[in-house]
């Protein structure tokens, strides 16, 4: 999961569509799009739009978008929304309207009908992975659990979520859970998000995160408050370089990594060919992830840190 930053900047509209002739992006979260078929010789335009211009996650994805549609001829067009929050749902709805193919990269929509075609993690397999790590990594111990999630109504983290839960084993209401609070998915927001967890109950010793910069976040707090890395394991999801070098450090025991250079490649691939007059993309496409961890359990399968940091992004 993505933490919001950035600034608003959306500069076209629909009435662009005829000039554009392929591709716009009007997306709920991110997402690219495409318009009917282009006349024989025309260049294709791909537009792109994401959550929000600053995160290391999205950065990426925009120089992957680039770098496809550079490979394929086409010209990209970029813009982004003010944060996570900053959903274009009635937009998007007016374009698929219009006949424009929408494809969402990285989060579903809701509904999923909401778009013609979704390429992403399979973010509640990344919840499972790091919950059966967290498992195994505690067997035999008594736990207490904080889960720090990003806002109210994230369908990316109502994955995660749930899929830690039934990694771990255990269900909502579980007694172990000791605090659930949203961190916003902000380094920021999440160091007080977990001290008040710790308020609640200062022997946690599990910690879920909806992304990495809520767990550099939490692991400020469970310092301060004497916590030392061997007496906390905390498990996220993202698959950053700034991540996967907390695990390497021990800070972060386990990160589900996921891959926002092939999603933007394969979405640009599915626009242009359908741009091309080729078939228009749908369903769902899942663009894969890998559990990194600094130590290997048994039963549950991991890639090295030095994959992680050959793999990692921003």
């Amino acid at each position: 999961m993505r933490y919001p930053q950035g600034g608003e900047r959306r500069p076209w509209r629909f009435g662009l569509l005829t000039a554009l002739a392929v591709l716009l992006v009007m997306a709920v979260l991110v997402s690219v799009a495409a318009a009917k078929p282009t006349a024989t010789g025309a260049t294709v335009k791909v537009g792109l739009i994401t959550k929000d211009a600053t995160n290391p996650f999205f950065v990426k994805m925009h120089a992957g978008a680039n770098a496809a549609a550079s490979k394929a001829g086409a010209q990209l067009i970029y813009a982004a929304g003010k944060d996570s929050s900053d959903n274009a749902g009635q937009i998007t709805a007016q374009a698929r309207a219009k006949g424009v193919l929408v494809i969402a990269l990285d989060s579903p929509t809701d509904p999923t009908t909401a778009v013609d075609a979704l390429f992403a993690t399979n973010n509640f397999n990344a919840g499972v992975f790091i919950g059966k790590y967290a498992r195994a990594a505690t067997k035999g111990r008594k736990v207490t659990i904080a889960m720090l999630d990003e806002h109210a109504g994230s369908s990316v983290g109502a994955l995660r979520h749930n899929g830690f839960l039934k990694g771990f084993g255990i269900k909502a209401n579980n007694k172990q859970i000791a605090c659930v609070a949203n961190g916003g998915g902000q380094q920021t927001q999440s160091q007080p998000a977990m001290e008040n967890c710790l308020q609640k109950n200062p022997n946690i010793n599990v910690v879920y995160t909806i992304n990495e910069p809520s767990a550099a976040g939490a692991w400020t707090a469970l310092k301060n408050a004497g916590k030392k890395p061997s007496g906390v394991t905390i498990v996220s999801v993202d698959g950053g370089c700034a991540g996967v070098r907390n695990v390497k450090a021990g800070i972060i025991d386990a990160t589900s990594q996921q891959y926002p250079l092939r999603m933007a490649s394969l979405g640009v691939a599915a626009v242009v060919k359908f741009a091309n007059g080729g078939a228009k993309a749908s369903g769902y496409t899942d663009t894969g992830l890998n559990l990194i961890a600094k130590k290997p359990l048994k039963g549950v399968p991991s890639k090295s840190v030095k994959y992680g940091l050959a793999n990692c992004w921003g």
